[in-house]
């Protein structure tokens, strides 16, 4: 039964927010959201537990930020249960994502999610932000239900390629957290989310550094 309600909830809100999919990424999304569902009972990835509400808080949440995803390899930091960066990865194939987290578990979570979906575009770092040192920097890093805003560009902006942006998902627009930002970062820009299905305020804030 649950399944097929997600089947159809996930047909319509792609169909709503126009984003064509074939039927194999579909059943992808589908299988990871079994996952995510399997492993919350026991490692707490996510606070969404009813099952109606995940197609629309978990899936199509994520993928409310395609339009802005422009790079050709994105950090997810705060992975935790794979949201965004593993919807992303199955709806952008040719893309790469790097996903990270400090909590041992989640990385497990995730890592499993890689093996079983076949995710060959995805990487999984347990670690700490502070402490991650990659090879080059990246042009965009998204965050979703991680941090404050402060707190994401002081922790990740040795990560951050000088021309690149924080893909910051919020709920209600944070006033406070937006003035709270350091010196030398803005909000570049804000958009407000249409998520079908999800009641409440979503918003995406990029934001960069001053030029």
């Amino acid at each position: 039964m649950t399944q097929a309600l997600w089947q159809r909830q996930l047909g319509e809100g792609l169909a709503h927010m126009q984003i064509p999919l074939s039927g194999a990424q579909q059943q992808q999304l589908l299988a990871f959201l079994a996952l995510l569902n399997k492993w919350n009972r026991a490692y707490n990835l996510t606070a969404v537990r009813d099952e109606r509400q995940m197609v629309s808080r978990q899936l199509l949440d994520s993928l409310s930020i395609l339009p802005w995803v422009t790079t050709e390899h994105l950090l997810d930091v705060g992975a935790g249960g794979g949201l965004p960066g593993i919807p992303l990865a199955i709806v952008l194939p040719e893309r790469r994502f790097t996903l990270l987290d400090s909590n041992g578990k989640k990385t497990r979570f995730l890592n499993q999610c890689v093996l079983e979906l076949g995710l060959n575009n995805v990487d999984v770092i347990h670690g700490r932000a502070e402490d991650c040192k990659p090879e080059q920097p990246y042009t965009q890093i998204s965050s979703r239900a991680f941090t404050a805003l402060e707190n994401l560009v002081n922790w990740c902006e040795g990560l951050l390629a000088n021309n690149g942006s924080f893909l910051a998902m919020k709920g209600q627009y944070p006033d406070d957290e937006v003035a709270a930002l350091p010196a030398g970062w803005q909000v570049s820009s804000t958009h407000s989310l249409n998520v079908p299905g999800a009641g409440g305020e979503r918003h995406l804030l990029v934001v960069s550094r001053v030029d």
